[in-house]
């Protein structure tokens, strides 16, 4: 669309300059057509000797003989006014109309071939920068400096997303992988836990106790990774309508550091809760609560053990900042740009039996964005820190 837009620029310059040559021509054809009448009648008149003259008179004109006042014959030529009319009126028509209206169409089917070759030079040279690897200078004259601009920038652009689509296509095939991988590791083990329970219906109570247990386990990790991915589905569809209402977020920040007591336990890690009691945030409390646990499993999971997990809550001008920092190994730059990408998990969760499946931080990210705030994350020395900007109550 952007390549028919500067095509179109291109040709407008000519179509305007084609107006105004028209208008100018116009004048100059009625001109040129009265000098060219006159000439040929001077020509005729004298070269040929009178010839011109004697014509006319013969036909135009009724000659008969008259007598002057003072008494003297005279030879008058009369005009034949209703012979001289259709001459006259052929005269001015074809040099007001024919002649003008000939020279216009003329210049205007020459002005249209102009037009059509400077579109398809133009087209030429796009297509030829398009698709070589060519500097703009080696293709495009300097007269052509707007257009070379645009597409300049126009490469640049399809080059990016072209880049972005193949990234996101990777991405998928990995999730395809890591999917399949993460939906056959506990389905195996369900498979395999109830095929012992069917081929050993003696088994000890306990023991089958034992091998049931593992097998909801496994079962609930499937449920959970389908759900993730269903839920990115509905993000990404936006089919997803905010119910929001007032949150007292340091009694949420607070239920929330509860809730994960058991696991940050059996990890040796502890919360340090920084935070007002009297912040108030107008969002959706089940999604916004989704965010927060999504975030904190990911600092737990990546935390060194028996090390201290950082929350805080700071009142800005117009939003509020939560927190989350843990001491664990430092993310790659490369790889922190990616993380709240959809299905980008780093090495150790690939590697684990309890990493998602990639989709937890970009849940969240698209929580946090429908809420009109903003999701970062900073990595260095060992430390990182991910950041939630959400507005103040605002009914």
């Amino acid at each position: 669309m952007k390549s028919q837009s500067i095509l179109r620029q291109s040709g407008g310059a000519d179509t305007k300059l084609r107006t105004k040559s028209k208008k100018r021509l116009l004048f100059v054809c009625l001109g040129v057509g009265f000098l060219v009448c006159v000439l040929l009648f001077w020509v005729a008149d004298n070269v040929f000797n009178g010839f011109f003259r004697e014509w006319f008179t013969d036909i135009f004109t009724i000659s008969e003989w008259m007598i002057d006042k003072q008494g003297n014959s005279i030879y008058v030529h009369n005009l034949m006014w209703y012979k001289l009319r259709t001459p006259i009126f052929l005269i001015v028509f074809v040099n007001v109309v024919v002649w003008p209206v000939g020279i216009v169409c003329a210049s205007h089917f020459y002005a249209q071939k102009k037009v059509r070759s400077s579109i398809s030079w133009t087209s030429d040279m796009i297509q030829r920068y398009m698709q070589n690897d060519l500097e703009i200078s080696q293709v495009f004259p300097k007269e052509y400096s707007e257009v070379s601009a645009q597409m300049a920038q126009l490469k640049s652009d399809m080059q990016r997303n072209e880049q972005i689509l193949r990234e996101e296509a990777s991405r998928k095939n990995d999730l395809i992988t890591y999917l399949a991988h993460d939906l056959k590791t506990p389905l195996t083990s369900i498979i395999g836990y109830l095929s012992l329970l069917d081929e050993l219906p003696e088994m000890p109570m306990e023991q089958k106790a034992k091998y049931v247990g593992i097998t909801l386990d496994k079962a609930k990790r499937l449920e959970k990774l389908i759900n993730e991915f269903f839920e990115i589905t509905r993000y990404n569809l936006q089919q997803i309508v905010l119910e929001k209402e007032t949150v007292d977020l340091y009694y949420m920040l607070v239920q929330m550091t509860d809730e994960f007591y058991p696991i940050l336990e059996a990890h040796g890690n502890h919360i340090m809760l920084e935070a007002d009691e009297d912040m108030i945030v107008y969002a959706d409390v089940m999604r916004l609560a989704r965010v927060f646990n999504n975030i904190l499993k990911n600092a737990i999971s990546y935390s060194y053990p028996a090390t201290e997990i950082k929350v805080r809550a700071v009142k800005r001008k117009g939003s509020v900042s939560i927190s989350f920092e843990n001491k664990g190994k430092t993310i790659p730059k490369h790889k922190l740009e990616a993380i709240f990408e959809k299905f980008f998990r780093l090495d150790d969760a690939r590697a684990s039996n309890t990493g998602g499946a990639g989709l937890g931080l970009a849940i969240a990210k698209e929580i946090v964005t429908l809420h009109g705030g903003e999701i970062t994350a900073e990595s260095e020395d060992g430390c990182t820190v991910f950041k939630v900007n959400l507005p103040v109550l605002q009914v």
